[in-house]
């Protein structure tokens, strides 16, 4: 089994993450910076189960601060695969905050990489995202599509600028590389900005739920199970394999309407959904929509879970943690 490295570990899909790696026999190292995004008390609490694992330890620090950081919050033993999923996230408010975007998803990236470089660590599994895409018109979005003019959001340009560094980390140093990009991620300790977190909770409070433009736009939603499973065979391939550089999709291969979204939570939570319709948002893209063939090549990636059945989970997550 191997020794990986999990950034952004205390997060949505960086907890699920290493409970899987855990499960699965390896050693997981976790770095975090509880960002403030949102509470640090909700972050400790996606770490409850790692930490009853003697195979994981966790160390705090921030990318952002440089080398010096990373040398001193980490340990000095091999580690084999990183797997690099800390970064500021959220279309919206990456157009009101875009140096905070660029600083912590490309100044951080790089530093994570120049760390990698010095301690020789050959192996690098970086998450992107569907928002490289943009509003390309083609559809389903496939990863060799020229994305020269897509990017519509800071935080879209943050991630693509995020899969060229690993490029020229790949050319100069020969860094093994798969990068990901994730699809409207959803399920139990999503973030409480989303739109199914925010739609649940507005439900629950008798509370009309916000259509931005006329409820048309789409999302690929991939339950959070399916994309950790697609990690976790990323992280198998690149162990069995060299020279390799690939981008991927990890999406679910289905848009789901924003009415149709609003309908199937009002299902979840037994609620019929009131609607406030308002202008569109700044930097929203149409429609997401994941070609997930390659994944299927290379990884045997098949995702699983029906939107019923996930926001069903997701629901009962919420649940148990109004009872914490």
């Amino acid at each position: 089994m191997a020794s990986i490295l999990v950034t952004g570990c205390a997060g949505f899909i960086g907890s699920h993450l290493a409970e899987r790696l855990l499960h699965d026999g390896h050693r997981v190292v976790g770095l975090d910076n509880f960002d403030p995004f949102y509470d640090r008390a909700r972050k400790q609490q996606n770490l409850k189960s790692c930490l009853q694992y003697p195979r994981f330890t966790f160390h705090e620090a921030d990318l952002r601060q440089g080398m010096d950081a990373l040398v001193d919050a980490l340990p000095a033993d091999p580690i084999e695969v990183v797997v690099h999923l800390a970064a500021k996230a959220g279309v919206g408010p990456s157009v009101r905050e875009p140096i905070a975007y660029l600083e912590n998803n490309v100044v951080g990236t790089t530093h994570l990489l120049e760390w990698m470089r010095l301690r020789d660590i050959r192996k690098l599994f970086f998450a992107s995202s569907s928002s490289v895409y943009g509003n390309t018109p083609e559809r389903p979005f496939r990863e060799d599509m020229n994305l020269l003019a897509s990017c519509i959001s800071p935080y879209a340009a943050s991630k693509l600028s995020g899969e060229q560094l690993t490029y020229t980390y790949h050319h100069l140093y020969g860094l093994d590389v798969l990068n990901a990009r994730f699809f409207t991620v959803y399920g139990p300790r999503q973030r409480p900005d989303l739109a199914i977190h925010k739609f649940v909770r507005l439900l629950r409070a008798g509370e009309p739920i916000p259509v931005f433009g006329d409820g048309t736009t789409a999302r690929d939603y991939t339950f959070v199970l399916d994309t950790v499973d697609g990690i976790a065979r990323g992280v198998a391939y690149l162990l069995t394999h060299d020279h390799v550089y690939e981008t991927i999709n990890l999406g679910n291969n289905r848009p789901v309407a924003l009415l149709e979204l609003i309908e199937a939570v009002g299902q979840a939570v037994h609620t019929t959904p009131q609607l406030a319709f308002q202008p569109m948002q700044a930097g929203d893209v149409d429609v997401t929509y994941a070609d997930i063939s390659k994944a299927q090549r290379l990884l045997g990636y098949a995702p699983q879970t029906t939107l019923a059945d996930g926001l069903q989970a997701f629901v009962q997550w919420m649940d148990q943690m109004e009872r914490i």
